[in-house]
């Protein structure tokens, strides 16, 4: 297009903008007309892609980062045709694809969810890691980011991140129209103090005026010729573009115009644009899978494994045996051993450092190309990252997740490494999937299961040496559990996990010296819960005893009575868990100190008999 259908086409744009926030009665109309020449510009003139073939492994990629200016990418879709005037005007309503903040689980051409601001660049970094490690198709990522949101930490991870790797096919859009929420942003119109930010990691930047088509055509073939750098477009711009009672002012965000008829008089009226949107260039298929034999580790029972070294060298073989597995570390892979994959698969491993958001952000982006990621640290510290798995799932990304290190047992080096929570941080994800295995064998097998599960998986693996007590051969479906001693004699079930699992057979061996019979189930599958055989303990032994190296609220014990929420009765539960505030110590010591080691649970089973709490 030429400047003056440039011209024309951002008035559009911002046109629809304003009319889709007046049907819904809210919205962001403000912040999209901001970007408004940005979005015409990059539609018209560079942005490659079929929107009839999103999975076209030539498209380039498109994130808005500044998720609340959905109304500018809604307007966009209706110039390329994809979304009508009937639909535009759905914004915001009930069973309406055009939702609030975009998500690719209403639309097709949407790459990840945001709206949590922050969050774009790092997920557009994991993308654009794919097309130039992996895919190498050519295709461009491109991420439109808000000034506010460069205040936020994850957007600098992402900087480092992309310099790093010479991302020189990404390009970060920056509409720097000064207003944020409740006010100015900390630079206000300063572009140069968001250059020298962005040229400390490694970018190429370039000023401009944001309104200037030509300027922003300039820059955009800039950032396409930019070689061994990816580039930072910062256009100063104004908030309410093209309206002048609105234009650059304060307490206008998140609201639909009041005058919303005048202004699309003033902007020149509604328009009916349509843009033909440049084909991508013809390439080869996403990736492809050079599968092999799947062989996984085998241990015999008996031999004492650490699950975290079950994890890495499972996840080695799983690479070997799956072309599309993908692995990503936070500097700890010496730890977690995800070294193993790296050692035997270093094209497709992926060092994210001290950068847990980053390192999330980016298994989601490369889920988005297809690829199956396993993203791993120290429990503890996916916490940092929490909000980056809650908009994980919003997207529908299928990551696997992994926290070794978990809960006391780790021993000496003390609460701050110790992951307390990440059971129930992980079981609060939507449509998650939530795994504590005890043993080698039994750790090689959930790691190739998660391999072809859907949404957020969580494998929580242990430190310390364990004895193996499954068989090679021995299989554990997602959702199932294992009973690893029962009689008709049971006084009461002890429910465990992971580490606390050989504690309870412990605890078993030595009250059954005193005649008193427990039954052990293994509830390896945190989330999906064995119901069937959860209840049917409760039927058979009338009381459930759960103990988890973990906090008390929304760890195992929860996650038992989630088989009891249909309506049924709930059986007595006792819960032992990590109820005070940990110090270094000996794993052993650490166990003993929680109370949920094998003489604490023989401690409690004991009383529940001596007080005739069971039969």
């Amino acid at each position: 297009m030429n400047t003056g259908e440039l011209v024309e086409l951002a008035q559009q744009l911002r046109v629809d903008s304003v009319r889709a926030s007046a049907a819904a009665g809210s919205g962001h109309p403000t912040s999209s007309m901001s970007a408004a020449d940005l979005m015409a510009v990059l539609l018209a003139n560079h942005f490659r892609y079929d929107f009839e073939r999103p999975a076209h492994p030539g498209n380039d990629r498109f994130v808005l980062s500044k998720g609340h200016a959905s109304p500018l990418l809604y307007a966009a879709y209706k110039a390329a045709g994809v979304v009508d005037d009937e639909e535009l005007l759905t914004f915001r309503k009930l069973d309406s694809r055009l939702e609030g903040h975009p998500t690719p689980r209403k639309l097709p051409w949407v790459e990840t969810a945001t709206g949590s601001l922050g969050q774009g660049l790092p997920v557009g970094v994991g993308i654009a890691l794919s097309g130039k490690k992996l895919d190498r198709t050519g295709y461009r990522v491109w991420v439109l980011c808000g000034d506010s949101e460069l205040a936020e930490g994850s957007i600098w991870e992402a900087a480092e991140h992309a310099g790093h790797e010479h991302l020189d096919n990404l390009t970060a859009i920056v509409d720097v129209n000064r207003l944020g929420q409740r006010g100015p942003t900390r630079h206000g119109h300063d572009l140069d103090a968001y250059a020298r930010r962005f040229q400390a990691f490694g970018w190429h930047t370039v000023e401009i005026d944001g309104h200037d088509v030509d300027a922003i055509d300039r820059a955009y073939g800039e950032a396409e010729s930019t070689k061994g750098q990816p580039t930072a477009i910062l256009a100063r711009t104004l908030k309410g573009k093209g309206v002048a009672d609105i234009e650059d002012r304060e307490g206008l965000h998140g609201k639909p115009l009041k005058d919303a008829d005048e202004a699309i008089e003033e902007l020149g009226g509604v328009r009916d644009l349509r843009v033909q949107v440049h084909e991508p260039p013809a390439a080869r298929i996403l990736h492809a899978v050079r599968a092999g034999h799947l062989e996984l580790p085998r241990w015999d029972t008996g031999e004492e494994v650490a699950t975290r070294d079950a994890y890495g060298q499972a996840l080695a073989a799983l690479g070997t045996g799956r072309g599309d597995v993908v692995a990503l570390d936070g500097e700890v892979g010496d730890s977690t051993r995800t070294e193993y994959f790296a050692k035997e698969h270093a094209d497709r491993y992926f060092e994210c450092y001290i950068a847990e958001q980053q390192m999330v952000a980016a298994a989601v982006g490369l889920a988005a190309r297809g690829w199956v990621p396993y993203a791993g640290t120290f429990a503890a510290f996916l916490t940092r990252a929490y909000d980056f798995v809650r908009m994980a799932s919003i997207s529908g990304a299928g990551i696997n997740l992994v926290g070794s290190h978990a809960g006391v047992a780790i021993g000496q080096d003390g609460p701050s490494q110790m992951g307390l929570e990440d059971l129930a941080m992980m079981r609060a994800i939507h449509e998650s999937t939530v795994l504590y295995p005890c043993d080698a064998n039994q750790t090689a097998r959930l790691v190739a299961e998660m391999a072809g599960l859907e949404g957020i998986r969580y494998l929580r693996t242990g430190r310390g040496e364990s004895p193996v007590i499954y068989g090679p051969d021995e299989e554990f479906p997602i959702g199932g559990s294992k009973v690893l001693r029962s009689s008709d004699d049971d006084r009461l079930t002890v429910v465990a996990a992971g580490v606390t699992v050989h504690e309870a057979l412990k605890a078993a061996e030595a009250l059954e010296q005193e005649g008193i019979r427990i039954r052990v189930v293994d509830l390896y599958s945190v989330k999906p819960v064995d119901r069937a055989t959860l209840r049917r303990a409760a039927e058979d032994t009338g009381c459930l005893l759960t103990v988890e190296d973990h906090r008390e609220e929304g760890g195992l014990g929860d996650a038992v009575l989630d088989a009891f929420t249909d309506g049924r009765p709930v059986p007595r539960l006792v819960r032992l868990a990590v109820r005070t505030m940990p110090g270094s110590a000996s794993p052993e010591e650490s166990l003993h100190a929680a109370g949920i080691d094998a003489e604490s649970i023989a401690a409690a089973g004991r009383l529940l008999v001596e007080q005739a709490i069971v039969p």
